[in-house]
């Protein structure tokens, strides 16, 4: 790995490094190439994390887990991600730390004490969150998935899509509209958040899942869900009924900081591979490393990385505790942006790098580009992020 370190680490992120470190270095870059190249989820990767209780980092000490905060999360995400997984092995594990957040913040004390140590010990997983649809992506507020109440329970029907680790999932976080869009005052309100317990609605025959066929990502499957008069009683709402665009908004930003990590552990592991490659492949007798057509691109990858990955760490330090949402949003859609960016200018770097060999799998670099182009599209594009810093930053006329 190349040796620059430019965040300063607190005691506690510094253990955590080291803790996931160990674990990554049993898995090691054939693993991530052989799941790639099979399209198989990583559940031995991701068992070994649930046994050393990670899943349970954001949940409070009195539900069994760590009590940590985002700035803890990052360096777990970005490790994974820079140990040579890439962005999909930080995925393939995103979900299980943090889609059991909604239930510490607004689940009854019934769903938390039921659910929560099971998460906790690594024995239950919400990896599944189920919000966009064919006819709502970016526009969360036009999803068309209704509950209707029915006695004591909702009846849900309608379709999602892109959603993730359904088949490495117990629970589906899951979003519909209990209030028609035309009975309400703005389009934000009328819309629950769910915990869907997937074992019961398969057994109902009330959810039907269909894999998409992708070329990014692969290990971390995505699906289009159906659902067909699927029903859920009242104890599965988490909240307030109504009130769930603005819980899902709640940890958006935070959430957005820990991608906006994976994409610089990513753009770490494509910088590490074109600069091996490039110490040791000789051509006309000297390693290609000694051409500046070779080490400039690198070179700059490098340091918008590295600046990228200073503004990941700062802005979620200074996440924690500040209640200014617009604030938080404004260091998050940034640094996703930069982050994203970064990675894909290191994956490119990298691949160039490797010339022909850059396509070749054995190499990885070809993973990792294709990882880095998904980075610029989720989980919103690098235009919906720059949306919000003209709107929200530089005070500008909104555009959409």
């Amino acid at each position: 790995m190349v040796s620059t370190e430019t965040v300063e680490l607190s005691d506690q992120q510094q253990l955590v490094r080291e803790s996931i470190r160990d674990i990554c270095s049993e898995y090691d870059a054939a693993y991530w190439r052989e799941k790639d190249a099979a399209g198989e989820y990583p559940s031995e990767f991701v068992d070994t994390l649930a046994d050393h209780d990670w899943f349970g980092a954001l949940l409070p000490a009195e539900y069994g887990g760590a009590g940590m905060t985002t700035e803890e999360v990052i360096v777990i995400m970005e490790e994974i991600a820079a140990s040579g997984g890439g962005f999909s092995a930080a995925q393939a594990v995103h979900g299980a730390i943090y889609n059991s957040v909604p239930l510490v913040k607004y689940g009854d004390e019934t769903m938390k004490e039921e659910i929560l140590p099971e998460v906790a010990r690594g024995e239950t997983s919400i990896q599944a969150f189920g919000l966009t649809e064919p006819n709502a992506g970016s526009d969360s507020t036009a999803l068309e998935t209704r509950a209707e109440r029915d006695g004591n329970e909702y009846v849900v029907n309608g379709q999602k899509i892109w959603i993730s680790r359904v088949d490495a999932s117990d629970y589906l976080v899951l979003m519909a509209r209990t209030t028609p869009r035309e009975e309400v005052e703005t389009r934000t309100k009328g819309l629950t958040m769910f915990l869907v317990d997937l074992e019961k609605a398969y057994d109902q025959d009330g959810l039907e899942i269909k894999q998409i066929d992708k070329t990014a990502s692969n290990f971390v499957h995505s699906y289009e869900l159906f659902f067909e008069d699927l029903r859920l009683p009242e104890s599965a709402i988490i909240g307030e009924e109504g009130a769930g665009f603005y819980q899902m908004l709640d940890g958006l930003n935070e959430e957005r900081l820990v991608i906006a990590a994976e994409c610089v552990g990513l753009g770490e592991a494509a910088i590490d591979a074109g600069v091996e490659y490039a110490r040791e492949r000789e051509v006309f007798g000297r390693p290609i490393g000694s051409n500046q057509a070779i080490q400039h691109p690198l070179a700059e990858a490098h340091a918008h990385v590295q600046a990228a990955k200073q503004m990941v760490y700062s802005a979620a330090s200074a996440a924690v505790g500040d209640d200014d949402a617009k604030n938080v949003g404004a260091r998050a859609n940034m640094s996703k942006f930069l982050a994203a960016k970064a990675a894909f200018e290191a994956a490119d770097a990298a691949v160039q790098t490797h010339g022909g060999f850059g396509i070749a799998r054995e190499y990885d670099v070809e993973r990792y580009f294709r990882e880095a182009r998904l980075t610029r599209l989720v989980p919103i594009t690098q235009q919906l992020a720059l949306n919000f810093i003209g709107e929200n930053v530089l005070d500008l006329p909104r555009s959409y």
